[in-house]
């Protein structure tokens, strides 16, 4: 629990964009590995298990209710690197999706994959999409501060 409990969190932030909802999937995530007790050959193969049910239970919640806001707080070190989580927060939440685990977790197309069971050809276009997206919002944004100074 105690390895794997901080990105289960900031994987279900990064869905679910409220921390409420976040809290709530990571806790209903262990209530799920305690009740089901599966085995794993390594601590790789349960991380990506835990990982996809949390996954899941996020896209439940999305699908039952919206978000209610913007989290403006995700942890970023820098005011730079919170305008960019802001903007990736922004995006439809397959993309939010994919982007986390690919920059923020570090996980392969391959990997991301097989946890949200899809194909890896499937990943590779919404991380593809994901990116285009988050370059266009990046430039409105950057085009509204320029005309905002001038």
């Amino acid at each position: 629990m105690l390895r794997n409990q901080d990105r289960l969190y900031r994987t279900a932030l990064a869905i679910t964009r409220s921390k409420t909802d976040a809290e709530d999937a990571v806790q209903d995530t262990f209530v799920k590995l305690l009740q089901k007790q599966p085995k794993f050959n390594s601590p790789e193969h349960e991380t990506a298990w835990l990982i996809r049910v949390t996954v899941n239970l996020c896209k439940n919640t999305l699908r039952k209710q919206k978000p209610s806001q913007l989290l403006e707080d995700y942890p970023a070190q820098d005011p730079v690197s919170h305008e960019l989580m802001e903007t990736v927060m922004s995006l439809p939440p397959k993309y939010r999706l994919v982007i986390h685990l690919y920059y923020y977790e570090g996980y392969a197309t391959k990997e991301i994959a097989a946890m949200t069971k899809q194909k890896e050809g499937t990943v590779r276009e919404q991380l593809t999409r994901a990116r285009r997206l988050l370059k266009k919002y990046l430039l409105e944004e950057e085009n509204q501060e320029e005309g905002e100074e001038l």
